[in-house]
């Protein structure tokens, strides 16, 4: 246990010392009244209280001293419940996602839903931006800012092919690198290859989530199941979101037709491999049914909590006491 305020933890252990030879020295002197006077009379409305009237004083002692105790403000390790945890929204930004089968497109959709996502998670959830394609850019680190982050989800637009496994490891690198400056924001350079993230111990990030959302099938490398491996070692599950057909479909996107087709067996296997979920969005209200399902844990956390108004109450409560008996007693407060 610590203490904000240890000065008046100092004064207190002087000061209680000080109490109980004040109040021994009255004893004393009531003690030589008694013996003086007792002939007289004077002191038989005290005969037979006995051991009874030291019982209030030392409450209202006690109290005193719980009292001062908490004044000294003190803090120690509580666990606590909360809903906390980090989740990764990562986009896929292919081209097919500017189709308008899912009214007023793919991205659009998605967006909507993610910022609803975003707007009913707690502040101890931060929430991170990823952005993939044929590569993968951190377009918002972890955070609870929800402007920043819904400012975030609105800069995606379309781009090109569709890698998987970049969306895995920019989602990875960005939770090893949460708190710290980021360089690799999404932007229309040209991309630069995804640094491989610092092995960590087994487990480290089971509070973390990665949301993988894509419309198409991966046709770019790495492998997005050796990706999804990296990230079951590390504790972190993928709940993969699948947009679109399985059979596979023909859009019209840009004055461009292309045959898209939803890679459902690996979105399962990835899910499958982290201890996440699939799930399959064929409009706007499955992509917002979908994300109500994936609430961060309820974990039990140790954090140094201030525990002053737990002694303040029971000091309170001591002197309550202490009165009571007083009061009922000898029909005065000590």
């Amino acid at each position: 246990m610590s203490f904000l305020w240890p000065q008046m933890l100092l004064f207190a252990i002087l000061l209680i010392p000080l109490l109980i030879a004040f109040y021994l020295i009255l004893q004393r002197q009531r003690r030589r009244f008694a013996a003086k006077y007792g002939s007289l009379g004077l002191a038989s409305a005290g005969a037979g209280i006995g051991m009874r009237r030291h019982i209030p004083p030392i409450l209202f002692l006690m109290g005193l001293s719980i009292l001062m105790f908490a004044l000294a403000r003190p803090q120690t390790v509580v666990s606590l419940p909360r809903i906390e945890g980090t989740v990764l929204l990562a986009f896929d930004v292919s081209g097919s996602m500017a189709a308008n089968d899912m009214l007023p497109t793919r991205m659009a959709a998605a967006k909507v839903a993610a910022r609803d996502f975003v707007l009913h998670q707690p502040p101890s959830v931060q929430i991170g931006i990823v952005a993939f394609s044929d590569s993968g850019f951190s377009v918002q680190p972890p955070t609870n800012d929800q402007d920043a982050i819904l400012a975030a989800i609105n800069r995606l637009t379309p781009q090109r092919g569709t890698s998987l496994a970049n969306g895995i490891l920019v989602s990875l690198n960005t939770i090893a690198t949460s708190g710290q400056p980021a360089t690799n924001f999404y932007s229309s350079l040209t991309p630069q290859p995804i640094p491989t993230p610092t092995a960590v111990p087994r487990g480290t990030y089971t509070s973390a989530v990665i949301v993988l959302l894509t419309d198409g099938e991966n046709n770019e490398n790495p492998d997005p199941l050796a990706a999804a491996q990296m990230a079951a070692k590390d504790g972190v599950r993928i709940y993969t979101v699948g947009i679109g057909s399985a059979a596979g479909t023909i859009l019209h996107v840009n004055g461009f037709t292309v045959h898209t087709q939803l890679d459902e067996s690996t979105l399962q296997q990835i899910a499958q491999i982290t201890g996440g979920t699939y799930y399959n969005a064929q409009s706007k209200d499955d992509l917002l049914k979908i994300y109500d399902n994936l609430d961060p844990q309820l974990v039990i956390k140790p954090e140094k909590t201030e525990v002053t108004s737990i002694f303040a109450g029971a000091s309170v409560l001591v002197l309550l006491i202490g009165g009571l008996f007083s009061l009922l007693w000898f029909n005065r407060l000590p």
